[in-house]
């Protein structure tokens, strides 16, 4: 009996992961083939040849540097002395770049420099190896990262930004490892909060994890209360790695959580979008946040999640 109920119970998985799959694609050709959906894919595909290019690059390791003087605004190129005049917390705040699986931190070129140009003085990105077998693992690797930033800097907080899988580190590494006390913003682009029935295509204990109903991201859904770091998701209706799409999306009653919802971007372009990356990079640009009521000294619960859909592009 147990056997054959273990039997019908995997029967029943496979079946809904078959119809998920089913209407994702349905969903997905619906959208691929609009004209929207096909500029998307251009880009998609050109972003794709560029981050080739510079992919070996990536694998450097990069050195941190610290940009300008955060006393003195007179030697600051004039998009961080706005942001020092204006919000010298903010532009003190490190911003800590984690890519995805099979990845580095080349996909962060265009992201990086945005921060940079907004006025950020320490955009620092990392790389984890390519053949990282577990989350866990990886989030406490994170953390020793983040700590030595914290170090080198002096900042009490820092931002992190995480595609992909890097947005799961992240995560677990705020949830589960005390990360929530030292990460202001975690910002994750196309992440599988609720996993990735294309995580079934790879037999590894990775994709295990990443699959829907997992150990790992059961452990996630658990309750976070008090958790004080905000969370910004943005996530794409023609993602075509996150199936389905929406499983990109973050939804947690004790966590405070804006999300952006894009229709017409591809899963390794979310990094290098103008929209995606204008309204992270406003966002992670303004300190109001810290009033949400789950800052230390202050009571209250969790927020609605709130979300924005796609605009059009910044005229900057």
């Amino acid at each position: 009996m147990a056997l054959r109920d273990r039997l019908i119970a995997a029967a029943g998985l496979v079946r809904g992961a078959a119809e998920e799959t089913v209407r994702a694609g349905d969903y997905a050709a619906r959208t691929f083939g609009s004209p929207a959906g096909l500029r998307g894919l251009a880009v998609e595909w050109a972003w794709l040849a560029a981050h080739l290019a510079v992919y070996p690059a990536g694998a450097i390791r990069e050195q941190l540097v610290e940009a300008g003087d955060g006393y003195r605004t007179d030697t600051l190129p004039p998009g961080r002395r706005s942001l020092v005049v204006t919000d010298l917390e903010t532009a003190g705040t490190p911003v800590l770049l984690v890519h995805g699986i099979m990845d580095n931190r080349s996909v962060f070129t265009v992201f990086r420099r945005a921060l940079r140009r907004r006025g950020f003085g320490t955009v620092h990105a990392v790389n984890y190896s390519l053949f990282t077998g577990d989350v866990r693992t990886a989030a406490h690797e994170l953390r020793s990262h983040v700590e030595r930033l914290r170090e080198r800097t002096g900042a009490e907080r820092v931002h992190v930004v995480g595609h992909s899988l890097g947005g799961v580190i992240a995560r677990y590494f705020v949830q589960r490892l005390g990360g929530a006390h030292v990460v202001d913003t975690l910002v994750t682009l196309g992440s599988p909060h609720a996993g990735t029935y294309s995580a079934y295509l790879l037999p590894t204990p990775l994709a295990a994890q990443l699959r829907p109903g997992s150990d790992l991201l059961a452990e996630l859904a658990e309750p976070a209360p008090g958790c004080p770091t905000r969370f910004l998701v943005v996530w794409s209706r023609m993602d075509q790695l996150i199936v389905p799409q929406r499983n990109a999306r973050l939804d947690h009653p004790d966590l405070h959580v804006e999300q952006l919802e894009m229709r017409d971007v591809g899963h390794l372009s979310l990094p290098i979008d103008p929209r995606s990356v204008h309204w992270v990079v406003s966002a992670l640009a303004r300190s109001d946040h810290r009033r949400h009521p789950f800052r230390r000294g202050q009571v209250g619960g969790s927020g609605p999640s709130v979300t924005h859909r796609e605009q059009s592009p910044p005229a900057s």
